[in-house]
Order: C-alpha cells, then structure tokens, then sequence
C-alpha cells in the first residue's frame, strides 16, 4: 500500500480499537483486512495495531493470530496455546501417550473446538504442530490482576492429536519474535495512557492556588516517563524494521520496565485519585502487570540478556543513529 493508503489503514484500526474490543474488535479487524496485513507484513501490522489496543485498553485475538503467523499456519487459524505466564518455552511436550500441555489461553479458545499446541521432544529439536480438541484440555480462569484480559490456564495429559504438522524450530522463535514485538508496543500503549492521564490531571488539579503541574517535582516524574516511554519505543521500532531474537528479547524488556516506571510515577502524581475505581488508571497497570508475564517478564527477560552477554563474552551491535527508527520517525 502507499503512504496515502497505509496512514488510512492505520487511522481506521486505532478507531477500530477506541471503539470496540473483545468479539466486536475482532469482527471490526476482520472487516478492516487486518489479518491479511498481518500475512503480508507482520511486523508493520503488529506497530500498528497493538499500541492503539493496549491506549485503549481492548482486548481481542489478535495475539492469537500473531503466533500463528508465525508458525506459519495464517491468520484466522483460530486459537493457539501461548506459553504459561512468565515463560516463552514451548507450551506441549512429545510423550509415548500423546502431548503434556501446559499453557496459556486466550478468549479465542472459548469459541473454538480445536486448538494448535507446539510441542517438541526435547528443547532445541524440530518443532510439531498439533491440533488437539479443546474438550480434551482442562481449562481454568487465570483470575486475580486483571480477569478482564479473559486468560485461561490450559493444562492436559496424554492429549491425543486430531492432526499435526512438523515445523522447523526456527518458526517457533519467529513465533516468539513477533509476540514479544505485539505485547511491547501493546505495554507501551497502555504506558503513554498512564502519562496522558497524569498529564491531564497535573493540568487540572489546583493546589496552593495553581495547578500542579507548575511543581518541578511533578514535571520531573512525568519527564522521567516520557523518556523510558520513548526508550522503549525506540527499541521497539528497531526490531520492526530488523527482527531478531535478541532485539525482541530487549525490546520486551524495555518494555515492560518503561510501564513499570510510568505505572510508579503516574501514581505519584496523580495521588489519592489514582487508587479509586472510578478513575481509569487502576485498568492500565492492572493490565499492563498481566501483559509484563506474556513471553517473558521484564526481569527474567534482563536476567537472560546478561547470562548471554556473560556466556560469549561480546556486546551486540550498536543501532545505527542515522537510522529513521532511532530519530525518531514512526510507523504508528
């Protein structure tokens, strides 16, 4: 598509996604040719679509169709099994009486019958595809932080397959590339929410006869954001444009500590308010803490990355400044 084309395309999902969420957002995507920008393109269909579902606060399946792109089976598969919270390690394992399942579920598995498990022998070995029935799976609520993102815990033993597929490793870690990429850009949606609001709130509330926003203070914390916020984004936009494992790995990191740090100082400024259920900042880090786990925790994800640089001993490479993603021109 050309430039006239594509900023069309974006202005209709980040309406898309400040409209509906859950089913209806899904049949809107549908509607608007997302999953086939998602075949084409996957990395320019990620940035654009989930940090205007993670501002608004949406949810939808979109997660779901990432991974399997990834592997390679197309968008609109239907539900796929995500890692368990906090791992990016293949959810099913090969054993003589089937697969052992353990995972994660998003709302897609609610109205699906089927639904794909990567599996694999052994950590490192070539990859299997399986198709297995959603009846044969224990299926349990992940409640708690957030139940509204509607995540399942999805567990089985000796779980036959209806079919299956081999897939080269590789496509799981393309799988995983995209996904940490997806919940990045969808933590730093929900981070420049949290600043919004703290921003507006600093405008409006008066205190010892002007509004806060006039405190060093209180511009401090909000510059401390806007900052990691832009670090993050940064790091992001770089792996869209030159994917690979360990800039996904860095740039899921990244991610979710900049949300932490606008979660810590959005909450300072916006005091007593923020703890309220009637203001909307409690939404974003509750959901925002829930996304921080999907394919790797900011701090095992940091833990991993120095374990790297100790084991080879080298740093990566430096991003190039001249580089339009490292000055500042974006694709969302």
């Amino acid at each position: 598509m050309d430039a006239a084309e594509f900023e069309l395309f974006q202005r209709s999902v980040r309406q898309a996604a400040a409209d509906h969420t859950a089913d209806a957002l899904d049949a809107a995507l549908a509607d608007l040719g997302w999953p086939d920008a998602l075949s084409d393109d996957p990395y320019t269909a990620v940035s654009i679509l989930f940090p205007v579902q993670g501002a608004a606060n949406a949810i939808s399946s979109a997660l779901d169709q990432v991974v399997a792109n990834g592997l390679g089976l197309g968008p609109w598969t239907g539900a796929v099994v995500l890692p368990r919270l906090g791992t990016s390690t293949v959810p099913g394992t090969a054993v003589d009486d089937g697969l052992s399942v353990r995972g994660l579920g998003t709302r897609a598995l609610a109205r699906s019958d089927t639904v794909f498990v990567v599996a694999t022998a052994d950590p490192g070995d070539s990859c299997t595809v399986a198709a297995v029935a959603v009846a044969d799976l224990r299926i349990e609520p992940v409640r708690g932080m957030d139940p509204d993102l509607d995540l399942v815990q999805v567990n089985g033993d000796g779980v036959g397959c209806r079919r299956q597929t081999d897939s080269p490793a590789s496509a799981w870690r393309t799988s995983v590339v995209l996904a940490r990429l997806a919940v990045s850009y969808e933590m730093l949606g929900a981070a420049q929410a949290m600043l919004a609001l703290a921003r507006e709130h600093a405008l409006d509330r008066v205190q010892y006869g002007g509004p806060i926003s006039r405190f060093q203070a209180v511009r401090h914390r909000l510059a401390d954001t806007l900052v990691a916020i832009e670090a993050a984004a940064a790091v992001a936009d770089a792996t869209r444009q030159a994917p690979s494992p360990e800039l996904a790995t860095l740039a899921k990191s990244l991610a979710g500590e900049s949300a932490l740090t606008a979660a810590r100082h959005c909450q300072q400024v916006l005091a007593g308010i923020g703890f309220t259920a009637e203001h909307a900042f409690h939404r974003y880090f509750r959901r925002m803490l829930l996304l921080d786990q999907l394919f790797g925790s900011a701090h095992a994800l940091t833990a991993e990355l120095g374990e790297k640089l100790l084991r080879s001993r080298a740093l990566p490479a430096l991003l190039p400044l001249d580089d339009p993603v490292t000055t500042g021109t974006r694709a969302r």
